[in-house]
């Protein structure tokens, strides 16, 4: 959705011919995709975080077996492969070097919000002047997803 956004507010009125356009599509897409697998990683260690963390609980590894479910499904339903790709390799790394205890406090999502900057099929020369904007903009989004997580977590007991 903050992607989308960001696009419609870049070229104003020219956002309904742009739509339009095959290729430019095909770049939404393929940035959509990217987006998307890094905010699933930058969420999933959200959410096993906090519950490590607040909740204790210390099942982790089951962070690795829900991101591959959440992941296989869109790839299923079309993903991208490259996007696929780069989300597994992505989330293997990460897996590996997570801190559960601080994770959820340290800047969760940053990885995430620099990832609608970078991808975003916008000119380089206007994404400087955005990028602030851009990086707020995605941080105040996973800001209400973080109140929402703790609050549907506050009934949540370890097992």
């Amino acid at each position: 959705m903050t992607l989308y956004g960001y696009l419609k507010t870049r070229m104003g009125a020219k956002h309904v011919i742009m739509f339009e356009d095959k290729d430019f599509l095909r770049s939404i897409n393929i940035a959509k995709w990217q987006i998307y697998g890094i905010s699933l990683i930058d969420c999933t260690f959200f959410c096993f975080s906090f519950l490590y963390k607040e909740k204790k609980f210390l099942k982790t590894d089951q962070a690795n077996q829900i991101f591959f479910e959440i992941l296989n499904t869109e790839k299923a339903g079309g993903m991208d492969i490259e996007a696929y790709n780069n989300s597994t390799k992505e989330f293997n790394l990460r897996f590996s070097e997570v801190n559960w205890e601080t994770y959820y406090i340290n800047n969760p999502f940053e990885k995430s919000s620099r990832a609608l900057y970078n991808w975003a099929p916008v000119a380089d020369e206007l994404k400087k002047l955005d990028k602030q904007i851009v990086l707020n903009s995605m941080i105040l989004k996973w800001n209400n997803i973080q109140k929402d997580f703790k609050k549907l977590a506050n009934n949540f007991e370890s097992n």
